[in-house]
């Protein structure tokens, strides 16, 4: 019964989840009464809940509604809607909004939908102080409190009859900002105010000006006043005396300061008055600051001085400027239609003026140490001036110049430029040098003592010498130097070395070896080397000539080896041959000697092995030879008669016997002791080959 009810409940179960199927279609966000909404004004965020059912059944839904990202509002309804109300709208409710609902475990968002609340709150504006002093800075304070950051703040300071002055913060985290703002002079009553600005999906929207600030500024001392006494209008030699004066509130701090040209004439500190006093010159007119400061604070005042001229600045003339030593010159000081002065005439030095005299005029014999500027001075009533420097120049004349080439000896090598220097020992410069290559002017150079010229147009076949001359402004003229030959030298060209003989040279003959030059000036240093492991200088010549010759009498076989040659002038370049390679090997003689001591002992030892062996046959073949003479005899004898019984088989063995003897005869006499025994030998051997055979052709 139990597993009958159990199994009715699962079933039923099952039907009861079959019935209470759903599925989110869409979730909807949206904004009444639009997604553009006025600041202060009204708004809802309604999220909705599209959802499909297989029954009828009620549903929880869990809505929630997101602000960039940030839970703003949460509420759980039977009802397929939600509703966020915003009474009061601000410039804070702008931003991304979203709406997730949650409903019998499953989960679905909505599209993101971007609400702007146009229209920014107005700012508050506050200043630290209603009342401030000259020099002190206005503290300032604008906040948007209902705003978000990040924000920008702009400031104004409004005066009268004025440009506004404006400054501006970006506060990224802040909805507040804070300025300061100086205090100038001139300044009596002024207005703050600020306005704020903020960024929306990348436009600009700003709030309304704030309310304005007024701020009441104080003087802490007056406009200091300038005078000058007797007056303004003075002439030059008068004493003039300047005043700067003003009223403070505090003595503490203050101080005056007297200018001219931004050059402080003088100063005082916790006074009120400032004077000061001189004795005017032209240099004097223009226009005086006075300038008062405290802390921060400061005013000037202005006042322009013009300072008549006594007399005009002396002028010395000069007899004549430019002169030779041990003339006369003449030095004359005089001031245009005012004759009543204290003239003194001095020369102008690096360290200092040289007095020469108290008078209008100087005549004195110079030299040359007395070039140099001169000037004159008048002094009336204490009023001194100077006139313009006159510039004399004194000259000594110029010594013969010297030609010279810079690298010291007259010659250069083909090719390579020649640099030349003229030098003149004596004269006051400037001196005018002139090079001369024959006739023609190659080049002029101005200088003090000397010049040079390089030359880079060489030849060989050039024969035109070099000179020069020298001229300054003293009167005697031009001196020109002695004319300068230059040698020109041709570089070593293609050296060659060879030999006599060449290749193989038999030992201790003499060989020669010949060095020689396609090209090159005289003289030429010749040197002959051997390279073996090391290179060794054989032979070493200088010869003017374009060859040299090198006999080396015995050569041996230390000679072996590789030569070359090597070719150097006065160019310094050093030339060297291709190489050539001498083998040193035995002469004739040698050869012939060493053959007659190896030849004649194998001669030798061959003659007596041969007579050795000779005279040991010899002995051997003596009793051999009679026994073989008379065994041959008998068996010829014995044959012959058995042949003469024999029917029907003849055989001349007597005949045979007579040739042999007559061929061992004619043998006998035509050869020597030596070649009768060497025959010898050669019968016994013919014999006894002959006989086996008639022995078995009598058997057949």
């Amino acid at each position: 019964m139990y597993l009958a009810l159990l199994v009715i409940f699962l079933q039923c179960s099952e039907l009861y989840t079959q019935e209470r199927v759903f599925t989110f279609n869409t979730i909807e966000i949206k904004v009444q009464p639009s997604v553009k909404v006025k600041n202060g004004a009204s708004m809802s965020i309604v999220c909705h809940a599209d959802i499909s059912k297989s029954t009828n059944f009620q549903l929880k839904h869990n809505f929630t509604i997101f602000k960039d990202g940030k839970l703003v509002f949460m509420t759980v309804s039977d009802k397929e809607d939600a509703r966020y109300e915003i009474s009061m709208a601000r410039s804070s409710d702008t931003g991304e909004y979203e709406c997730t609902v949650e409903a019998g475990g499953k989960t679905k968002s909505s599209n993101s939908l971007h609400v702007w609340v146009t229209g920014m709150t107005k700012p508050i504006l506050t200043a630290e102080k209603e009342e401030v002093l000259e020099g002190e800075v206005v503290k300032l304070r604008c906040e948007l409190p209902e705003e978000v950051p990040p924000l920008y703040f702009f400031f104004r300071k409004i005066k009268m009859n004025s440009t506004p002055k404006d400054k501006h913060v970006f506060e990224p985290h802040r909805n507040f900002s804070v300025v300061e703002f100086s205090v100038e002079e001139g300044d009596n009553i002024l207005q703050f105010d600020c306005f704020g600005r903020r960024t929306v999906k990348l436009e600009f929207e700003d709030s309304v000006y704030s309310n304005k600030t007024l701020v009441t500024v104080r003087e802490p001392f007056i406009k200091p006043t300038l005078n000058a006494k007797p007056s303004s209008n003075i002439t030059e030699g008068d004493r003039i005396q300047f005043e700067c004066s003003t009223v403070v509130a505090q003595m503490r701090d203050i101080e005056i300061i007297l200018q001219k040209d931004k050059t402080i004439l003088n100063s005082v500190r916790d006074e009120k008055l400032l004077k000061y006093s001189a004795v005017a010159t032209l240099e004097d007119s223009g226009e005086y600051l006075c300038k008062v400061e405290q802390r921060r604070a400061s005013k000037t005042t202005k006042l322009n001085v013009v300072v008549s001229e006594l007399f005009p600045k002396p002028i010395l003339a000069a007899s004549v400027s430019k002169l030779d030593e041990n003339k006369e010159l003449t030095l004359s000081c005089s001031i245009s239609g005012f004759r009543k002065a204290n003239f003194s005439i001095l020369r102008k030095n690096s360290n200092g003026d040289t007095w020469l005299r108290n008078s209008r005029n100087l005549t004195m014999r110079v030299n040359v140490n007395d070039t140099g500027s001169y000037i004159c001075k008048a002094e009336v009533k204490g009023i001194v001036k100077e006139s313009k420097p006159v510039r004399i120049n004194v000259y000594a004349p110029v010594s013969k110049p010297t030609l010279s080439v810079v690298s010291g000896l007259p010659e250069v090598v083909l090719g390579k430029p020649l640099r030349l220097i003229c030098h003149s020992v004596m004269g006051t410069p400037p001196i005018k040098f002139t090079f001369y290559k024959g006739n023609e002017v190659k080049k002029i150079v101005i200088n003090d003592t000397y010049a040079t010229f390089l030359d880079e147009n060489i030849r060989l076949n050039d024969k035109r010498g070099y000179k020069c001359d020298a001229r300054n402004n003293h009167s005697s003229g031009m001196k020109t130097s002695n004319i300068l030959n230059i040698t020109v030298i041709v570089p070593i060209r293609n050296a060659s070395l060879g030999s006599i003989p060449y290749g193989e040279v038999e030992d201790g003959s003499e060989t020669v070896f010949l060095c020689s030059v396609k090209e090159g000036s005289w003289p030429i240093r010749f040197r002959i080397f051997r390279k073996t492991d090391h290179e060794v200088l054989l032979f070493e010549k200088s010869e003017n000539a374009d060859r040299v010759m090198w006999r080396k009498e015995a050569m041996n076989r230390q000679d072996t080896g590789t030569y070359y040659c090597m070719a150097s002038n006065r160019a310094n370049v050093d030339v060297k041959s291709h190489p050539i390679t001498i083998s040193v090997i035995l002469a004739a003689w040698q050869k012939g000697v060493i053959a007659a001591f190896v030849l004649i002992p194998i001669a030798g030892a061959v003659t007596v092995t041969l007579w050795w062996f000779l005279c040991k046959k010899k002995k051997a073949k003596g009793p051999s030879m009679e026994m073989s003479g008379s065994a041959l005899a008998t068996n010829l004898t014995s044959e012959k008669l058995t042949r003469q019984h024999n029917d029907g088989d003849y055989y001349s063995g007597s005949g045979y016997i007579e040739d042999t003897e007559n061929h061992m005869k004619s043998t006998d006499e035509s050869k020597g002791p030596d070649l009768e025994s060497a025959e010898v030998e050669y019968t016994e051997v013919e014999v006894s080959t002959l006989d086996p055979h008639r022995e078995n052709t009598r058997a057949s």
